[in-house]
């Protein structure tokens, strides 16, 4: 089995990164770390970064998961083979482009791509927001899946992680104690569902509820709590319409816990009675 460590980095493209950058400083809180060859590399935590935009078609995208040892790496580049899973080697510009010693590249079988990656670079200065949102940390992504229980097995056989609840037919998978680090939500096409940042409070939240809705950023589900996780959380939406989310609390799990199947409806989603308008979370 291919043992996850840690979520790295989410690689968007973009056909603006000026104003995509500028969003996610501005507006989201993330500090800028760099720009390189027309790409701009952002962070709220203590990765080298969390979130790079490069210029490209809208929709296209690159989950960065990191594996501990190089022999894991090789192990599970092997073992993707051998599944039947193609699988690209990074070139030594790629790696020195991600900020890491070594990867390896591959498809889901919804056709999003992953790179699987050892060695990431820390920053060596800590995370200083362009303004303060509470940010703590890069936490989850949710993935559109074209079959959900399709790629949640291929997730849960290949890989360390399992579901730790369901609602409907999208499974809540982690590969740690965090409740959830992929969401796989069903829709028609591949994609980066949303890309949730920890946030200190349930203040911190509230706050950018009101600093956004003075922006006119379109505010997509919430304020809110997840009856799943327990989080409270503020989903909006960035350049691209891409959809980011603030959520403080989520739940902590071990082996003790018991998935949960919840019916694929708005109360399912918020335990306060917010109602989304994302596409993927509509019944």
């Amino acid at each position: 089995m291919i043992r996850i460590a840690d979520m790295q980095y989410v690689r968007l493209a973009t056909r603006d990164v000026e104003r995509a950058a500028g969003f996610l400083t501005e507006t989201v809180g993330l500090q800028l770390v760099r720009r390189e060859d027309g790409r701009a590399y952002l962070r709220g935590d203590d990765r080298d970064h969390d979130i790079c935009y490069f210029p490209g078609e809208p929709g296209t995208h690159i989950v960065g998961l990191k594996i501990e040892t190089r022999d894991e790496l090789e192990a599970a580049a092997e073992q993707l083979s051998v599944a039947g899973v193609a699988v690209e080697r990074g070139t030594k510009e790629d790696c020195e482009e991600r900020r890491v010693m070594d990867l390896v590249r591959f498809r889901d079988p919804t056709g999003n791509t992953f790179e699987l990656v050892h060695r990431p670079h820390i920053a060596v200065r800590r995370y200083f927001p362009t303004r303060d949102a509470g940010i703590t940390e890069f936490s989850h992504i949710g993935l559109k899946t074209a079959d959900a229980a399709r790629d949640e097995e291929f997730w849960s056989t290949l890989f360390n992680f399992r579901a730790n609840d369901w609602i409907g037919l999208a499974g809540l998978l982690s590969f740690d104690k965090v409740h959830h680090r992929f969401a796989l939500f069903p829709a028609d096409k591949p994609g980066v569902q949303h890309i949730n940042f920890q946030v200190q409070s349930i203040d911190d939240i509230m706050r950018s509820y009101y600093f956004l809705q003075d922006r006119q950023v379109r505010i997509v589900f919430g304020p809110g709590r997840h009856v799943t996780s327990g989080a409270y959380f503020l989903y909006f939406e960035g350049p691209d319409g891409v959809v980011y989310e603030y959520s403080s609390g989520v739940r902590m799990v071990d082996e003790s816990w018991r998935p949960r199947q919840l019916p694929f409806c708005d109360e399912a989603f918020c335990a306060w009675g917010s109602r989304p308008d994302i596409p993927e979370f509509q019944s």
